[in-house]
């Protein structure tokens, strides 16, 4: 980085003084330099897009539009800005929904001063960071084993909706505008994928694990 050019930076956060302490602890720093703050994702997005700052620090859990939208869109519309993701919340959805949406790093609010402004420098070289409690969410998902339904093509999801609605093969070939055989081969995928063995099992399990929408 030049010496002379400082890290613009933007505080998106819906608690007042959250961000106010943001700003003073950053601007202590004199590679840094805070152009603005919004109290919520939209606003957020306005402010980036009239500043366009290296990097937005962005709390995930705010009202109105929340954070992990606020990323994707300004991740979107201004690819040269890195978001960090700050805040309380450290369950594997919303850490992979912001990394998802575009965020570099993610980052617990109980971070400290140095760390933080380590990871903001780090962001700006295009480098992550990643909260220790973020890592072992991400590892423990991996862990996991898929959800059941997960493979279903988006037809297999439609016959099994059906199938869940109570309608027998001749009725879901009607619906779907198919031939009799062909629901029997989409039935027999189904069944296959969901490691059922019959139509009972496989709605049982449709609902249970909320595979389709009926």
């Amino acid at each position: 980085m030049n010496a002379a050019h400082k890290i613009r930076v933007l505080v998106v956060d819906d608690h007042h003084m959250v961000r106010k302490g943001l700003i003073v602890l950053l601007e202590n720093f004199d590679d840094f330099e805070v152009v603005g703050d919004a109290g919520d994702g939209q606003a957020g997005v306005l402010l980036a897009q009239k500043y366009k700052p290296d990097i937005v620090l962005m709390d995930m859990i705010m009202p109105g539009m929340d954070g992990v939208q606020a990323t994707q869109i300004i991740r979107d519309s201004l690819p040269e800005t890195q978001v960090i993701a700050l805040t309380s919340f450290s369950d594997d959805g919303t850490i992979q929904s912001a990394l998802k949406a575009g965020a570099i790093s993610y980052l617990m609010k109980n971070v400290s001063v140095d760390e933080l402004a380590t990871a903001v420098r780090k962001a700006y070289d295009g480098k992550p960071t990643l909260a220790p409690e973020a890592t072992q969410a991400l590892i423990s998902a991996t862990r996991r084993p898929p959800e059941i339904g997960h493979d279903l093509s988006d037809r297999e999801r439609e016959v099994l909706a059906w199938l869940v609605e109570g309608l027998n093969n001749r009725e879901i070939a009607e619906r779907l505008m198919i031939s009799n055989s062909t629901v029997k081969n989409h039935l027999s995928n189904i069944f296959s994928k969901m490691g059922t063995t019959s139509r009972t099992q496989a709605v049982a399990l449709a609902v249970e694990h909320k595979i389709v929408d009926k």
